[in-house]
């Protein structure tokens, strides 16, 4: 059964971000708002909890195409190769933002991924997911929760959201009504950006 946790983004409650830093750090699995649609992520260093997340998108864990939530830029040279300086400015004035920019991975990358070309990053303007990485100290593998629903392809509300994932994660955070659009992504790992999904983020950052 996931436990529902309550979080107003106005004000993060250390007690209770702490409370869901402590499930991650065990392996649990924990949906959390973002600047977009809500996500699904785990710790990125405990294998436990990516393996049980790849498993629960029908995927193998080498092949999955999950992206990395991370607090700002500063830790980005842990998991991407150098970039030039027009692919950083781009970062810059996009993020925080509801964007995936798809880059080229690095050999720090963690074990599962160590094969793969390229990685999604994501730096969400969320108060509740940054005060979250804030305090466990490195990103989450995420991927975001889609619907069955051909209409609605995403679901909104967190508390149906929580009936609907209870069996399948540990916590489920209410942030309150998430978006129903997705992130905008873009490739930036060849030489021409290229844009892969038009979504929340504006094209204009270029």
């Amino acid at each position: 059964m996931a436990e529902f946790i309550k979080i107003y983004p106005e004000n993060p409650n250390p007690k209770a971000i702490q409370k869901v830093v402590d499930v991650l750090k065990s392996g649990g699995l924990v949906i959390y708002p973002t600047d977009t649609v809500y996500g699904l992520g785990c710790d990125m260093t405990n294998m436990k909890a990516l393996e049980r997340l790849a498993k629960i998108k029908n995927v193998k864990l080498e092949k999955a195409n999950f992206s990395f939530i991370c607090e700002d830029l500063s830790n980005l040279s842990d998991y991407i190769k150098q970039i030039d300086t027009s692919t950083f400015k781009i970062l810059k004035r996009a993020l925080p933002g509801p964007y995936t920019f798809i880059l080229p991975g690095s050999k720090n990358l963690p074990n599962p991924f160590k094969k793969r070309k390229t990685v999604g990053i994501r730096v969400p303007d969320n108060s509740i997911i940054q005060a979250l990485l804030n305090a466990l100290g490195n990103p989450i593998v995420s991927t975001s929760i889609r619907d069955d629903d051909d209409v609605l392809e995403y679901t909104t509300d967190p508390e149906l959201i929580h009936e609907k994932w209870d069996n399948l994660v540990d916590v489920v955070i209410d942030g309150g009504y998430g978006d129903n659009e997705a992130s905008t992504v873009i490739d930036l790992s060849e030489d021409e950006p290229l844009i892969v999904r038009e979504g929340k983020g504006s094209l204009e950052i270029f």
